[in-house]
């Protein structure tokens, strides 16, 4: 059988009927190792499947922005906070701000409520929405990702140094300081989780 033999068979395979069938993607590879996963009983066997299917999720399609996401690192945290900085200084001078503090420090139910809100929504742009494919790796304690644990941080001592240094607070009423600070962090933690995701580091 001659190659021009072998390149029509081959050709004929990718286009029965005129149409070229789906490539395979690697979520059709992970259902398939999920399903042999069922299968297989013997401890050993099922540990090497188990890494083979974590390696197979390292392979996924990247998202809009840039390569699947694992690690938090230096440049990680650099643009955590330009991105916090170029987000909370409108908050910064924004008089609104102190008001804003002012009242949830009397309406404790509305503070944690904001900063639960906070919290969710950093999840969210981090892991959820399809900026980037973000791998949570390592979680602190277990179970709080790494990334999100950084973001914040990042948010809060900024918003907190800067509030301070810039005047806006005062800390002999340390209650109503932290109350006003939460309100500038809300904004900062928003522009730090959009600052790291969006670069495609």
């Amino acid at each position: 059988m001659g190659a021009g033999d072998d390149d029509e068979r081959v050709g004929n395979d990718e286009t029965r009927g005129g149409e070229r069938p789906t490539r395979p993607k690697v979520d059709d590879l992970l259902d398939e190792l999920e399903v042999l996963e069922a299968k297989i009983h013997a401890p050993e066997a099922k540990e090497q499947l188990a890494e083979t299917i974590r390696l197979a999720r390292r392979l996924d399609t990247r998202g809009p922005f840039g390569n699947v996401v694992t690690s938090f690192d230096r440049t990680d945290a650099a643009e955590a906070l330009v991105g916090s900085v170029v987000f909370g200084i409108p908050m910064l001078v924004e008089s609104g701000t102190l008001e804003v503090g002012t009242f949830v420090a009397s309406h404790v139910g509305y503070l944690l409520g904001t900063l639960a809100f906070t919290v969710a929504l950093v999840y969210g742009l981090l892991y959820v929405a399809d900026f980037q494919e973000v791998e949570i790796v390592n979680p602190v304690f277990g179970l709080v990702p790494r990334r999100m644990v950084g973001v914040l941080t990042i948010s809060a001592v900024t918003a907190t140094m800067l509030m301070t240094a810039w005047g806006r607070v005062d800390w002999a009423t340390p209650w109503l300081a932290a109350c006003q600070v939460s309100v500038c962090f809300v904004a900062m933690a928003i522009g730090a989780a959009l600052g790291d995701i969006l670069p495609g580091t």
